[in-house]
């Protein structure tokens, strides 16, 4: 079971898949640190200086009593930053995240799609494309039916063909 297990892990197609999930894993973080801290700061900037890790619903009704290390806190308006909602514990839901998250999938899926394309043109870099088959058949003249391009006579027809 041993040889198994070592012959199942050794083979190419395991090894390029662990390979894949570690670089993909390091290029999913790199993706997110070009969400977060170059095009969200951007896309908030244009739309009105807003941040958006601070967009979210308040799902807790007001006033709430919330515990703290400093005792109990009653909250009469909606937190400031979703960071405060969260201190106090109340339930948010947080649709500035999942704009965040949108954004990232998209630009992964952009640059996965970019890099399949380079794959592929390179690839086919120095293939000729071949050539189209000779036709094996032509056409009757009198009766349109489709023929050997060797042939005289029509087999069905019987005329003679050039």
């Amino acid at each position: 079971m041993l040889k198994e297990f070592k012959a199942f892990v050794m083979r190419g197609n395991m090894v390029d898949l662990a390979v894949g999930v570690i670089i993909g894993g390091a290029f999913g973080a790199l993706v997110t640190s070009l969400v977060n801290d170059i095009f969200m700061p951007i896309i908030g900037w244009l739309i009105g200086d807003t941040d958006f890790s601070n967009l979210y619903v308040l799902l807790t009704k007001l006033p709430f009593t919330a515990a703290t290390e400093a005792g109990e806190v009653v909250v009469n308006a909606k937190p400031g930053t979703l960071a405060e909602a969260q201190a106090y514990g109340m339930a948010t839901l947080n649709y500035g995240n999942f704009i965040t998250g949108i954004i990232n999938f998209l630009l992964m899926a952009l640059v996965v799609f970019l890099m399949v394309k380079v794959i592929n043109k390179a690839r086919n870099i120095g293939k000729k494309e071949e050539a189209p088959a000779a036709p094996t058949t032509k056409v009757c003249p009198y009766c349109q039916s489709e023929i050997n391009i060797n042939a005289t006579k029509c087999p069905h027809c019987t005329s003679d063909v050039e």
